[in-house]
């Protein structure tokens, strides 16, 4: 049998890497025309009453009424609102709803602190970056203002997005928290979404500059000794201007992560429930714990409102998931949210558009398997939300 020929694996993954990209671009052009920035589809009457909290027929009542921005009528008299006129509902209802009522502007109040979520597993495929793009559309669609953070070089929060690093030449958060004479303020850093409420600071392969910067900083400089307040204290900043940060860390205990874990309020563990995940999630929990410890042990303030473990990709019919499922509620029964994110083929299948569940339109897909999945995502987002309700004292 003759040899295989060899190539030149350097250049042979560049070509490959480009080809990919290119092709990519292509899509997102496709798809987002004219100049390739995503849009908002507007939500039924009934969508917009879920994320407003109010019933449809208030909704239907207050556009009867002349109240309230003028939805698009659709055939057979359906009512759709823009994400846009969602938000001049909520107005209109905070301003003259009934004194009691008046929960539909959730911006933060008074003494409540920034809620700065970090969402982290150590594995791959464990539905992190989903529950993060989803969790900060679907706060952002009941009211919120939210700050999203792609804090992964690979830059899978950005693409779903819309962005593609390395054609747009976008900021990260590397120019944020660098340590060079270069570094930005983090408004710098900030873009727009299609969401009016949700902000984004995408992620670039830059990203990872900050991993071997950080150890000849700590060697140099006092600066680089403290590596782990950069994060905090950019965010301090912009303080005023949101009430959540929705951070997706990368796939890894390195000083990125713990930059992020030394800035959060709260921690969001996704897990799937098979035996390696488990095993992989163990000791990540280890390997988290003693370094977070040694992080303490040099000034770092490392305190949480809440830590939580989101089981994601689930099957209820699967009997091992459910076996597995059972043995970590005897470990860890109080901090399992409630509600786990069960297994779709509409969020893979939205996914093949760059898109999220919250933006693709019900009508693409079977209504059952889009419902089950829509349902099963708001149930845990709710889930969270009146966590960060309850984390600043709210009932």
């Amino acid at each position: 049998m003759p040899a295989l020929p060899s190539f030149e694996f350097d250049d042979k993954i560049l070509k490959q890497g480009a080809e990919i990209s290119r092709k990519l671009d292509q899509l997102r052009q496709e798809k987002f025309p004219p100049d390739a920035k995503k849009t908002l589809r507007r939500f039924s009457m009934a969508e917009a009453a879920h994320y407003l909290g109010v019933s449809p027929n208030n909704l239907k009542r207050l556009h009867l009424e002349g109240k309230g921005p003028e939805p698009e009528i659709a055939a057979g008299g359906r009512r759709f609102y823009s994400a846009e006129q969602m938000i001049e509902v909520r107005q209109y209802l905070d301003k003259n709803g009934r004194s009691d009522a008046k929960k539909y502007l959730p911006f933060r109040k008074g003494s409540e602190k920034l809620q700065v979520i970090a969402v982290v597993n150590f594995k791959g495929g464990s539905g992190k970056t989903t529950t993060a793009a989803h969790l900060a559309q679907h706060l952002a669609l009941t009211g919120h203002r939210v700050l999203a953070v792609d804090l992964d070089p690979q830059a899978s929060l950005s693409a779903l997005h819309g962005f593609q690093p390395e054609l747009d030449k976008n900021p990260s958060l590397y120019d944020a928290i660098r340590y060079d004479d270069k570094k930005q303020s983090i408004r710098d850093v900030i873009l727009p979404t299609n969401f009016p409420l949700l902000d984004i600071i995408p992620a670039n392969l830059e990203l990872q500059e900050y991993e071997y910067d950080t150890p000849l900083a700590m060697q140099e400089s006092k600066e680089g000794k403290r590596f782990y307040v950069r994060l905090a204290s950019s965010l301090r900043d912009v303080d005023e201007k949101y009430d959540v940060v929705v951070i997706d860390c990368p796939p890894a205990l390195g000083y990125l992560t713990l930059t992020a874990l030394t800035a959060a309020t709260s921690v969001l563990i996704t897990v799937h429930p098979q035996m390696l995940d488990l095993m992989s999630m163990s000791q990540f929990l280890l390997m988290l714990g003693n370094i977070t410890k040694t992080v303490k042990n040099v000034g770092a303030n490392v305190s949480m409102d809440w830590l939580r473990y989101l089981i994601t990709r689930y099957e209820p019919t699967d009997i091992p998931q459910a076996q597995m499922l059972g043995f970590m509620h005897s470990i860890l029964a109080e901090e399992i949210l409630r509600n786990p994110m069960l297994k779709s083929t509409a969020i893979s299948d939205a996914g093949l558009t760059k898109q999220t569940l919250y933006e693709v339109e019900r009508s693409r897909f079977n209504h059952q398997t889009y419902d089950r999945a829509i349902e099963a995502l708001d149930a845990v987002n709710f889930e969270i939300q009146g966590l960060i309700h309850q984390a600043w004292g709210r009932l």
